[in-house]
């Protein structure tokens, strides 16, 4: 059953998180020996090329941990092949998942007619494509990003470089069609200030390129940090971008990724078997820690975008094996005893991450990377199998708006 895989009694769902728990048993049972305040390397996605880059900064308020633990997988016995059923999950609160997409692909279709897709973020700028989402999920979030090169926050000057941005942005943003579908833009995909006074260039340019294009009725996400980026003590830094978000009606967007699955580096589930983060997160669920230190304090509450989120091996300091995408981990979940079934495994993670963002009103959507992934990221791809387990879920929850 694909909401089966039982031991006993035990639902699917009931199932991993009972092999979550075993993964902390194999995270300590490494010997692992660190301090009890974590801090974390995590590689920043770069602009949209399939290379990423080969040095990282260190960010602090992060989880960092010092060495790369070897887990011995623990023999679990077979188990029979799953069977799919109609609605593999229970129906729940409306879902904040959404996608990811880089091109055009008709397979999108099958799960944006659920009209259930939270958030659509795209490189894809075809008016007509976004059109046909918009009129048939109505209640979908579009986001457009323009490829660009990663901006040098070592000496820009931030008014200078937003508006240079806004007039390199304006022509695609500011045409008619384009405005009638679109939500909201992005600027630079992950930047990464290595230091306060880069952080407050950055702030300085996300707050005046959000004026400049809220004055011309175009709304802005803002951010769109990596995952465990910025150290959470450059955070005060970046609050007068947060602020003109609130101002001129924008969103914050962050990135969420971990690996080996979607909930390490939460609550209990770290390489130290003595931390416990609660209900928050390293990696995922991170933005808990960003929204209680630093934003419901000022009142500076506003609207979240996950705009990118998912399985990602490319963090650091994680157990498990090497890898990329989803798909790069299924042998290994199958080892740990989480079944055979890849793709349903990794929809089940994704329903927990969800289930998680539903507590928190603020949070608006979640975009899996990706579906109809550019070439080069063909590991993280959801189209096929893994969609039609997902269209499942998104149809038994009940409709958005």
């Amino acid at each position: 059953m694909r909401d089966g895989l039982r031991e006993g009694r035990c639902t699917r769902r009931a199932f991993l998180t009972g092999i979550s728990v075993s993964l902390l048993g194999l995270f300590a049972a490494c010997g692992r020996k660190e301090t009890p305040t974590p801090t974390a390397v995590v590689r920043a996605r770069p602009t949209w090329t399939p290379t990423r880059p080969t040095s990282t900064a260190t960010p602090t308020g992060t989880m960092t941990p010092t060495g790369t633990p070897t887990i011995t997988p623990t023999p679990t016995r077979a188990r029979p092949t799953p069977t799919p059923t109609a609605t593999p999950f229970p129906p729940g609160p409306p879902t904040k998942l959404g996608l990811f997409v880089t091109r055009n692909d008709p397979a999108l279709f099958d799960l944006i007619v659920t009209k259930n897709v939270a958030l659509v973020k795209t490189l894809e700028l075809d008016a007509n494509f976004v059109r046909q989402i918009k009129e048939m999920s109505p209640d979908t979030l579009i986001v457009g990003r323009i490829d660009l090169p990663q901006i040098d926050l070592s000496a820009i000057d931030p008014m200078h470089e937003a508006r240079q941005f806004v007039e390199r942005l304006l022509p695609i943003a500011g045409d008619p069609e384009r405005m009638r579908w679109f939500d909201a833009w992005e600027a630079y995909n992950e930047p990464v200030p290595m230091d306060n006074a880069a952080i407050r260039r950055l702030a300085d340019f996300e707050a005046e390129r959000t004026r400049l294009l809220a004055e011309r009725g175009i709304r802005s996400v803002i951010g769109n940090f990596g995952t465990g980026h910025p150290p959470l003590e450059f955070w005060p830094d970046f609050l007068p971008a947060v602020q003109a978000v609130k101002e001129y009606d924008g969103y914050l967007g962050l990135h969420e990724y971990s690996a080996p699955v979607m909930w390490f580096g939460t609550g209990k589930h770290q390489l130290n078997p003595t931390a416990d983060e609660g209900d928050e997160g390293w990696l995922t669920l991170r933005y808990r820690k960003v929204y209680r230190q630093f934003l419901i304090p000022r009142d500076l509450v506003v609207p979240l975008l996950i705009t990118e989120c998912g399985i990602d091996g490319m963090v650091g300091g994680r157990p498990g094996p090497k890898g990329r995408g989803w798909k790069d981990f299924v042998a290994y979940w199958a080892e740990i005893g989480m079944g055979e079934d890849g793709p349903g495994n990794y929809i089940e993670q994704l329903a927990w991450y969800d289930s998680e963002l539903q507590k928190d009103d603020y949070v608006k959507g979640a975009a899996i990377f990706a579906a109809a992934a550019s070439p080069g990221w063909e590991s993280y791809e959801i189209l096929g199998e893994a969609a039609q387990i997902l269209r499942q879920y998104l149809s038994v929850h009940p409709p958005r708006g």
